[in-house]
């Protein structure tokens, strides 16, 4: 019994003894603080003089304008409404505005306007000339897939106006 207490106890030891060694190891690796020195009265001045030389650099620089000295934008939501437009404020005002605008075909033509935004639908009068033709050539086919066909040929069709050459934008008119 009392050598198993002494074998124990010196197991105690050098646990604590490596233990300590671990701390003292991490401890050294971990990079040292060193305390501050003192500041004299020149490093303070100094310090003061470029903090002020900074104040001035600022401040000889482009100032931030202030609300006073930048010029009024026109507000465009108040603009007065051109002649021939329709204001619309509610949902049965805007449901009610194609009623009173009519705009032709020939002004929807003559818009200027980039191909690539616009969707390349294609026009009932093509549908209208060309879908008994095709149906002629394909009665079995089911009228979706004639309209797929029809669709494919007005991609290829030199009437698409995505097919159409475009002057360059700086071109002279």
């Amino acid at each position: 019994r009392e050598r198993r207490r002494l074998e124990q106890l010196e197991r105690k030891k050098e646990l604590q003894r490596l233990l300590e060694e671990e701390d003292s190891k991490l401890k050294g690796k971990s990079p040292k603080q060193v305390a501050p020195g003192k500041v004299t009265r020149a490093q303070i001045e100094e310090t003061i003089r470029k903090d002020q030389q900074q104040k001035e650099n600022t401040d000889t620089g482009e100032k931030e304008k202030t609300h006073l000295e930048v010029p009024l934008e026109e507000n465009i939501n108040r603009r007065v409404l051109e002649e021939g437009s329709v204001e619309a404020r509610t949902i049965e005002d805007a449901i009610a505005v194609p009623r009173y605008v009519a705009v032709s075909f020939q002004t929807l033509k003559n818009f200027s306007c980039n191909f690539e935004d616009q969707d390349t639908a294609l026009p009932s009068s093509v549908e209208r000339v060309n879908l008994p033709r095709l149906k002629q050539e394909n009665p079995n086919m089911r009228l979706s897939q004639l309209k797929q066909l029809l669709k494919k040929e007005w991609m290829k069709s030199p009437e698409n106006p995505m097919n159409q050459r475009h002057k360059p934008y700086n071109s002279q008119k």
